[in-house]
């Protein structure tokens, strides 16, 4: 009986191969692939079409390393990715990428191999209710099934995931789930494949810029944003003379509009403030939030997409473009002062044998990369070290995953950066990020090489919390002193440098500021890694050092 099911012809195959020949009519040319049994007829389609030249097939071993690589293809390309997946678990551990894709508004395609419907409920193998599964995190989920037999309905249906997951006609792009049932048997021909009708969409109009009153005193504060995006903001905030706020992944903090220090000024330089003009989604600093919880100022919100940054519930409008009004100079004249009366408040870097400090790391990690490069910027206190960084003239491609701001599947996303674009990613990243991650680093001997270095802050621990109230002295805060080590902080002991070439990864360790200027300079393909030794235990003597010296700043700048 086997042997006639493997030569019949398998609708099974027939539906896969349909999937894929109508996601590469669309547009879509990545895909990312997990080994398993009820998902074999997709990867056989997916390898085929790479055969074919019409796409390119990524294999990951593990399912969440694999969303999340499929969304660093998708944030560099800007077109939806696609991860597939086999049934039960497997599905859940698209999960954290998917989250991520949905509040940085990528489009990413998670298929899901499922058994039939008929065997939900009964106990069989891998069988769960994956249409449910994924719950609000897909903003559309879409289902087909191999027995229907129709395969100009589930061409229809690729196309509505697809146009969802971009945003064609909604302007919000994100991740969008089709679950995929497949009824043995899953192997043998799948029959004659008819091509599928031409289809095109019109993308959604954003209407006009809108004009603003060039009179009140305003501010911008940009937030992640693409990186050609936050270049043209940047040489708009310029040409208007607006204070520019922008945080290392809006790739708009260049030019002289940018204020280097602004969120440790800003509680003092916003008194005169009158309105404030949002772009991308800006997650990094309290007083940043704290802004735009104001209601004694106008807060515009530019959302290119259906839905917009509100995080105070103080926005006052929301516009789909913006042209910058002109500001006053004497108003960014008083910003630029104290910024440099900061500047040189704060020592420079010290002498080639000096101990590394965060923003140090930072700042010889930025000063490395040029415009030709790509930065990915790890969440907790990398992505805030790099945002007192100094405002270069022309800074690599920054990107960071600031939609939920998680430090999950950071060297996936850094390898599917690398992967889209073809250029060589830096991903400075902490150690528990690394740590949170480090199985992405398994080499797989088949898959097409990426260039991509990581550099690991390696201070034993979550420096993040030591600058939180948590990280509080304990008679303050009335807990037991052991209690932010084990609870917090988290101490792992893991030689990190050991660890990454024992996945193959050429690694070494550095501690002072001349050893890293010598790594970050030595050429180097594929993957490899530092891991910068640093301390944590002073985080909140510095933190608590920058923000007197800012206020002194502050002052010197109102002269």
């Amino acid at each position: 009986m086997s042997d006639l099911l493997s030569q019949a012809p398998s609708l099974a195959r027939l539906a896969a191969s349909v999937v894929i020949d109508e996601l590469a009519a669309l547009g879509v040319t990545e895909i990312v692939v997990c080994p398993g049994s009820r998902s074999a007829p997709l990867a056989y389609a997916a390898f085929a079409a790479e055969q074919a030249g019409r796409l390119r097939l990524w294999m990951r071993l593990d399912e969440r390393a694999a969303g999340f690589f499929a969304l660093g293809l998708a944030k560099d390309s800007g077109r939806a990715a696609a991860v597939v997946t086999t049934s039960g678990t497997a599905v859940a551990n698209l999960i954290p990428a998917l989250l991520e894709a949905r509040h940085a508004h990528v489009p990413l395609l998670a298929l899901t191999a499922d058994r039939p419907a008929t065997l939900w409920g009964t106990g069989a193998n891998q069988t769960t209710d994956q249409i449910g599964l994924l719950g609000s995190v897909a903003r559309q989920s879409l289902r087909i099934a191999s027995a229907d037999a129709a395969p100009e309905a589930w061409r229809s249906c690729l196309r509505r995931a697809v146009v969802a997951a971009e945003g064609r006609l909604s302007r919000t792009p994100g991740p969008v789930h089709l679950n995929i049932e497949l009824t043995p048997p899953l192997t043998g021909q799948p029959g004659p494949l008819s091509a599928g009708t031409p289809f095109a969409t019109e993308a959604a109009s954003l209407g006009r810029a809108v004009a603003l009153n060039p009179g009140p005193r305003t501010v911008v504060v940009a937030g992640d944003l693409p990186p050609e995006v936050g270049r043209r903001l940047a040489e708009q905030a310029a040409r208007a003379g607006l204070p520019l706020l922008a945080e290392p992944s809006s790739n708009a903090r260049r030019g002289p509009a940018a204020i280097r220090y602004y969120r440790l000024l800003l509680p003092h330089l916003a008194k005169g403030l009158e309105r404030v003009l949002v772009f991308g989604h800006p997650t990094l600093s309290r007083p940043v939030q704290g802004l735009l919880g104001r209601r004694d100022l106008e807060i515009v919100a530019v959302a290119p997409t259906a839905d917009w940054i509100d995080p105070g519930w103080a926005v006052s409008r929301v516009v789909p473009a913006l042209v910058l009004p002109v500001g006053d100079p004497a108003w960014l004249a008083r910003w630029q002062r104290a910024d440099r009366e900061l500047a040189q408040a704060i020592p420079a870097a010290g002498p080639g044998d000096a101990p590394l400090t965060g923003p140090a790391l930072a700042a010889a990690v930025g000063a490395a990369l040029g415009p030709a490069d790509v930065l990915l910027l790890g969440a907790s206190q990398p992505v805030r070290d790099a945002d007192l960084c100094p405002v270069a003239a022309e800074p690599p491609s920054t990107y960071a995953n600031r939609g939920l701001a998680g430090i999950d599947g950071t060297i996936a996303t850094a390898l599917g950066l690398a992967a889209s674009s073809g250029r060589a990613v830096t991903a400075l990243l902490g150690d528990l990020t690394a740590l949170h991650d480090i199985g992405s680093l398994v080499p797989l001997a088949l898959e097409r090489p990426v260039d991509c270095r990581l550099v690991i802050a390696d201070d034993n621990g979550g420096s993040i919390f030591a600058t939180l109230e948590y990280g509080a002295p304990a008679a303050e805060l009335g807990e037991p002193a052991e209690a932010f080590e084990r609870c917090f902080a988290l101490p792992h002991g893991v030689d990190l440098a050991a660890v990454a070439r024992a996945f193959g990864c050429p690694a070494e360790q550095v501690s002072t500021a001349g050893e890293l200027a010598r790594a970050l300079a030595a050429p180097w393909r594929g993957l490899s890694v530092i891991v910068a030794k640093l301390s944590r235990f002073d985080r909140r003597e510095q933190e608590a050092r920058l923000a007197r010296s800012a206020r002194r700043a502050a002052r010197a700048g109102e002269v």
